[in-house]
């Protein structure tokens, strides 16, 4: 087996360089990874993958160099500490996170991503960050322009409140995420309290975060 940077071990297409389903299928099963762990989002993320199970030939080479990888076993160990680095790095998680909105697209030139897709999504990432300190709750202080989190000894959001969110997405989301909402999503769960009291309606949330937080209230209190 071709264990070197060269994505000719994993192209099915003779006439193309990109790797696409299948040869994904096939590199998940040498790392020994379900091609539906959180992790591939990751390794998505280093290789700038343009879409999901597709990967460049640039990206591929570029992304493996950058991992200092050559060989499979160098990719299996990389891909562990990739997926140790995505549940406890917040900002590494946010790399992936926003990226994954990009990627989630299932067509060039879309504004927004499809609710159905959107949730899968957030179904892999919240868990994974849930699970280490990369979604630790946080109290945000405003210092002018900029904004300083710090730790917070008070609850937050739950894991339990995925589902609440899930819910009300797949009810009123509407048609699709915007790239506003998938972004801010991720402050909103990091600053909310568990009691969801501590939201300042005033403040520049997009306005299905706002209709969320009534929603849920009813729900939780």
């Amino acid at each position: 087996m071709n264990t070197s940077l060269d994505t000719d071990a994993y192209s099915v297409d003779p006439d193309s360089d990109n790797i696409s389903i299948d040869g994904t299928i096939k590199f998940c099963a040498d790392l020994g990874v379900d091609p539906e762990d959180v992790v591939m989002l990751a390794v998505a993320y280093e290789l700038q993958s343009p879409s999901v199970g597709e990967w460049t030939r640039k990206g591929w080479v570029d992304g493996w160099k950058k991992l200092e990888c050559d060989s499979i076993p160098r990719m299996k160990a990389a891909v562990a500490q990739l997926s140790t680095k995505l549940s406890n790095d917040t900002d590494y998680f946010r790399s992936v996170y926003d990226f994954t909105f990009n990627f989630a697209k299932t067509e060039a030139g879309q504004r927004s991503i499809a609710i159905e897709n959107a949730v899968a999504f957030w179904s892999l990432l919240l868990p994974a960050g849930q699970k280490g300190r990369a979604l630790q709750h946080v109290d945000a202080k405003y210092d002018g322009d900029e904004v300083i989190y710090t730790p917070s000894r008070e609850p937050g959001w739950k894991p339990e409140y995925n589902d609440l969110w899930f819910q009300f997405m797949t009810e009123k989301g509407g048609k699709g995420v915007s790239k506003d909402t998938w972004q801010m999503f991720f402050d909103f769960i990091r600053t909310i309290d568990d009691k969801f009291e501590k939201y300042d309606m005033n403040a520049a949330w997009p306005s299905t975060i706002d209709e969320f937080l009534e929603w849920a209230k009813e729900r939780i209190n």
